[in-house]
């Protein structure tokens, strides 16, 4: 297992591994890569699952998503069975994840969105689609104002905002924060194009700013609970260092829980 760092830096050929046991390996997706193959993936030639399989020397099993473009904690099964225990645990929402968010303006000090959401890539139009629950606890843990015109205001404020998602709807996060007012940076779907381009071009940060740097859920093989934490990707650290959040960076640990809590 690789000592901790203070920052991911992905390369082409390897994934940076936060744990490994004979069950299960847990591994840091960088952004801009797909999980797997799939209809939406034409002329791609590199995916996390492939990749981690070379580079482990076996196969391995996804039992939960990250979208392309978020970075963060991903946990892989090394088995069929061990796959199947886990992906239990992600349906009936055994397990706890945090994340953190990059947005537009001053976040709430502390809000839950208790929006519904249909799915947005289904075959039938989203009009037509079940609404389902969706909750998403989030928290403002810093903001930043910079002396920059980039919408009608004369100075431009943005917020780093931590966010629980209680359900696992495709693009909650992101979509519960555009809803309440507050889009991530970097989203092109649902944010805004001004302010991810000003990123892009003055902050050297053209991506989504959305990591995912806590995952805590039971092993299948122990009665006690293991939570991950990752770093940031080094332009998300250096993003924080230039406005001041350093002291909210996350470090890689590891730590084992009693069964009985999910609290990160």
């Amino acid at each position: 297992m690789p000592a901790p760092s203070s920052a991911l830096k992905p390369d082409n050929a390897t994934l940076p591994i936060l744990y490994r046991d004979t069950a299960l390996v847990v591994v840091a997706k960088p952004s801009g890569l797909l999980v797997h193959r799939s209809a939406l993936a034409r002329g791609e030639t590199r995916f996390m699952v492939q990749t981690l399989r070379d580079q482990l020397g076996q196969r391995v099993y996804p039992v939960h998503r990250l979208d392309r473009p978020t970075s963060g904690v991903m946990v892989f099964a090394l088995s069929a069975e061990i796959a199947a225990v886990l992906a239990q645990a992600f349906t009936q929402q055994q397990v706890a994840k945090r994340y953190l968010a990059v947005v537009r303006g001053v976040g709430p000090e502390a809000d839950r969105l208790d929006y519904a959401l249909r799915e947005e890539d289904g075959s039938r139009p989203k009009a037509q689609m079940p609404a389902m629950p969706a909750v998403t606890e989030i928290r403002r843990l810093d903001s930043v104002e910079l002396p920059v015109q980039v919408d009608r205001y004369p100075s431009s404020r943005y917020s780093l905002i931590e966010a629980r998602p209680l359900s696992g709807r495709r693009h909650q996060i992101r979509r519960h924060l555009s809803q309440r007012g507050y889009p991530i940076i970097g989203d092109a779907k649902h944010g805004k194009g001004n302010h991810n381009r000003f990123f892009k071009a003055q902050l050297d940060c053209p991506r989504l700013l959305l990591a995912a740097v806590d995952l805590r859920f039971p092993h299948p093989l122990e009665e006690r609970q293991l939570q991950v934490s990752a770093p940031l990707q080094e332009d998300m650290q250096q993003l924080f260092e230039r406005f001041g959040w350093a002291a909210h960076l996350p470090q890689h640990d590891i730590a084992w829980h009693d069964a009985a809590s999910l609290t990160l």
